[in-house]
């Protein structure tokens, strides 16, 4: 057996082991973006990819699992990114050792294999560990003191208050509402050479005793109104943090002191040049490359709403330490190898991406760096006065125009001794506002409260079917019957309508009963399994209990799964030749075409559309037939399909063959992929940062597509008097000439306007010794007026001019001051004068400046005030 000091990649393995030996299944880290589950930003503990278990809603083949979990804690309720850098123990990015019963063994098991662990198989002297219980679970308490031994003064009673002034609630909730239960902590002290007591007691916030492990015992569902019920079978759920049990098993006070940090943080000194390896700076930036890294890996690209807005908040706070420490250009990104080196194994899918998120955190990097050095002299220059408080408007300023998050900026401040005026940070950015920062938008009706049976979806195998209706809603309250003119929703006991899922949108079709006819223009769910038609009935009575006719569309139908089919051959494509780096980042399929959005960093060329296309008309000509397999997803995962990472999906899933690709799709297709009948694509375009966009038609489609392209190419033809063929020869022959013709009208305009500035000297007046030149350039343009001023004030030496230029109703001006009067006379400024007076503004340099206007009635006017407007400034 493996004995101290243990590295983290040690610590991994030997909690693993130790639990697989105990009939725990293995179960690999799930993403930071949890799967369907709104009320979380990112995954920040264990248990939440095991959190539908808990509630009763979900089932796995084993009663006993433990995982190394990634996690993260940096948005929402559970945020950390304030305290790290400022304290040993606090990071964004952390794993949690975990170890899960669900309905199987209880407290006595759990707790005796925790001390097990720590006591036998990682050598702790047990002298040095305490435990909590919750204030009233008597059964913990006496499994801690009368079977495993530890003296009844190391285990504190903990909750509600009810023990004692200082103590707090041992009663674990991982968000408002959900599985919750009481816990028994366990805690390590560091010595009496540590300041702070024992859990419970006055001083139990110092660092003397650290929590190492939490041992949950989930036996309540949680509701909103706080009362709280039993769940379906006791379990267990505890968490213990990687970082901070590394910390005691290698002799060490700071998580920031263990082997992996250690290797980051001279990682991190190496690229900002940084000798002093306990600068708190390198703290940071060790612990950001953790998470940024791991959230680019999960599909997390930096943006400016939800969990991207925190990936940059993250990015931006690293980037602003290495400024700190001298650091002027992008290095953050460097440190990804050092990363993946430490990592790597134990995360593969990191090392894969590895290329990717370095582009991506260069990419931030680069747009930062172009503000930063200006935003910060703000910043410094606000603080240089001594102020202990900086206005929310300027935070606010810097966020807007310079892109300092909030907390960046707070972070500056609370090095310095100066808070800053959140609220005033708030107005500001109230007022500023004029279009929803929302994370996102969708599309959303009134919740309708159905609780009858599931829907059969028999729309596999059929287009039409009989149904009966098992519940009418109107207005989402459910009604007994829906009458002609009415629109509404309808549930059927089974349908062939597909309802909205997987970016393909819902059917529409008819369900009729006699004389009864219902247009359905919607197929959406109202739960997992309970498909509602929406639609008017446009004729006749329908009741709840009728019998009916449900029948899809079958051209929309036949359209989209054209679509749909063709969108896995595009997503296998697109990986074929951008690289492994593609994932799915959105998708709609209708029966006018697909759109994919994906991760990609650049756009794409014409050379890679075509090979794109032709790649997947090649699996369209094959005429391979679509081969639909039902299976549990540990099979359908050894098949090779793809699977999109951080989706979830139940026990059993749908494998879709379509040519040569293999993915889970729960979607209507077409039978044969020759019934696609040909893919274009027809748009490329970025969506957000990282995030590309192909739009595609097949079918008939298509070939609309193809013969109105046609149609402008020969239209084309026929105005440039060439064949087809012959057209970019022609086109490039017509530019060169009219290349030719524009450089040629710009020498003769520039002859005439030197004629004209020629003759126009001698219309000088003197105003209190400087020159002033007020007309009009016959034919000029902006370019004219310019180049006529600078040869004008060489000419007049000490001068102040005005030229202007009328074409139809528009007016062009332009203002020009020689170097000595610009003391006086501005030129934007005297431009503007002018401009106002023929509807328009402008403005410039002190020199030169150029303006328009509209009314060109007024001009002669506004050039008449210019001499009273020059003479009261000289």
């Amino acid at each position: 057996m493996r004995t101290p000091p243990f590295s983290v990649a040690d610590i991994r393995k030997t909690f693993l082991d130790f639990f697989a030996a105990r009939g725990h299944t293995i179960v690999p880290s799930s993403p930071l973006v949890p799967a369907n589950d709104p009320t979380l930003m990112f995954t920040n503990s264990g248990m939440v990819q095991f959190k539908d278990v808990f509630l009763g809603t979900d089932k796995r083949p084993y009663v006993r699992a433990a995982s190394v979990q990634a996690c993260l804690r940096a948005g929402g309720k559970h945020n950390d990114l304030e305290n790290v850098g400022y304290t040993a123990r606090h990071h964004t990015f952390f794993e949690m050792l975990g170890n899960w019963s669900f309905g199987d063994y209880f407290k006595r098991e759990a707790l005796k294999w925790a001390w097990e662990l720590l006591t036998e198989v990682f050598c702790l002297p047990p002298e040095r560990l305490w435990a909590t219980v919750y204030i009233d679970d008597d059964e913990a308490y006496d499994i801690w003191t009368k079977e495993i031994g530890l003296p009844p003064e190391r285990v504190v009673r903990i909750g509600d208050n009810k023990g004692g002034k200082y103590q707090s609630d041992n009663f674990w909730m991982m968000a408002d509402t959900g599985p919750c239960g009481p816990c028994s902590e366990i805690f390590y002290d560091h010595g009496p050479g540590i300041p702070g007591g024992p859990p419970g007691s006055p001083d139990a916030d110092g660092d003397r005793y650290i929590e190492i492990w939490n041992n949950v015992f989930m036996q309540f569902d949680m509701a909103e109104d706080g009362s709280v019920k039993p769940l379906p079978a006791p379990c267990v759920d505890t968490g213990m943090g990687l970082e901070r049990i590394a910390a005691i098993l290698q002799g060490v006070h700071s998580n920031y002191e263990i082997d992996l940090f250690r290797h980051l943080i001279q990682a991190a000194a190496r690229e900002t040049g940084t000798r002093d390896l306990h600068n708190p700076s390198l703290k940071v930036i060790a612990d950001h490359i953790r998470a940024t890294a791991f959230l680019v890996a999960d599909g997390v690209i930096p943006s400016n709403e939800g969990r991207g807005y925190v990936q940059r908040r993250i990015i931006r706070r690293a980037i602003r330490h290495g400024y700190k420490l001298g650091r002027k250009a992008p290095f953050f990104h460097k440190l990804v190898p050092d990363l993946v080196a430490q990592m790597g194994a134990a995360y593969p899918h990191l090392a894969a991406n590895q290329q990717r998120i370095m582009d991506v955190l260069q990419t931030e990097e680069e747009r930062f760096f172009e503000t930063l050095a200006h935003g910060m002299e703000i910043l410094d220059a606000a603080l240089a006065d001594g102020s202990k408080l900086l206005p929310g408007e300027l935070a606010f300023k810097l966020h807007d125009t310079y892109g300092f998050p909030l907390d960046l900026t707070q972070d500056v401040c609370r090095e310095r001794g100066v808070q800053v005026d959140e609220a005033g940070f708030h107005a500001a950015m109230e007022k500023q506002k004029t279009q929803a920062r929302a994370a996102g938008k969708f599309k959303m009706e009134r919740a309708l409260e159905y609780n009858g049976p599931a829907s059969t979806f028999v729309g596999y195998e059929a287009l039409e079917a009989p149904a009966k209706i098992v519940a009418i809603y109107v207005d989402g309250t459910p009604v007994a019957a829906l009458k002609a003119g009415q629109s509404g929703v309808l549930v059927l006991d089974s349908t062939p309508f597909y309802a909205e899922s997987g970016g393909q949108v819902g059917d529409q079709g008819t369900i009729t009963s006699g004389s009864a006819r219902f247009e359905v223009q919607d197929t959406q769910k109202i739960k997992a399994d309970v498909h509602g038609h929406h639609g008017t009935l446009v004729a006749g009575t329908l009741n709840v209990g009728d019998h009916v006719m449900a029948s899809v569309n079958l051209e929309l139908r036949a359209a989209t799964m054209r679509n749909h089919s063709a969108t896995h051959l595009l997503h296998k494509a697109l990986r074929e030749v951008l690289g492994s780096h593609v994932q799915q980042k959105g998708s709609l399929v209708n029966a006018e075409r697909t759109r994919f959005d994906f991760a990609h960093d650049a756009p794409l060329t014409a050379a890679q559309i075509r090979a794109i296309e032709h790649r997947v008309n090649a699996e369209i000509l094959a005429n391979t037939p679509t081969q639909a397999r039902v299976m549990d997803i540990e099979s359908a995962q050894k098949t090779g399909a793809m699977m999109l990472f951080g989706e979830k999906y139940g026990d059993s899933v749908r494998v879709l063959d379509i040519g040569s690709s293999r993915e889970l799709c729960g979607g209507t297709h077409v039978k044969a992929t020759g019934d696609i009948g040909q893919l274009k694509i027809v748009g490329e375009s970025g969506v957000a940062a990282g995030v590309r966009r192909v739009e595609a038609v097949t079918g008939m489609g298509a070939l609309a597509y193809v013969q109105e392209i046609e149609a402008t190419l020969h239209e084309a033809a026929a105005a440039l008097r060439a064949p087809a063929p012959e057209l970019p020869a022609r086109i490039a022959q017509t530019l060169e000439q009219q290349r030719a013709l524009e450089k040629e009208l710009a020498a003769l305009k520039g002859r005439l306007a030197s004629a004209q500035g020629d003759e126009l000297l001698a219309q000088a007046v003197e105003v209190k010794g400087v020159k002033l030149l007020v007309a009009r350039l016959a034919g000029a343009d902006a370019k004219t007026l310019r180049d006529t001023i600078d040869k004008l004030k060489d000419k007049l030496k000490s001068a102040v001019i005005v030229l202007a230029a009328v074409d139809g109703d528009k007016v062009q001006l332009a203002a020009g001051v020689t170097k000595a009067e610009t003391a006086r006379i501005k030129a934007g400024e005297l431009v503007n004068f002018v401009a106002q007076q023929v509807g328009g503004k402008g403005g410039g340099k002190p020199d030169l400046a150029m303006a328009g206007g509209t009314d060109a009635v007024a001009l002669p006017a506004a050039l008449a005030s210019v001499q009273a407007w020059v003479a009261e400034r000289l």
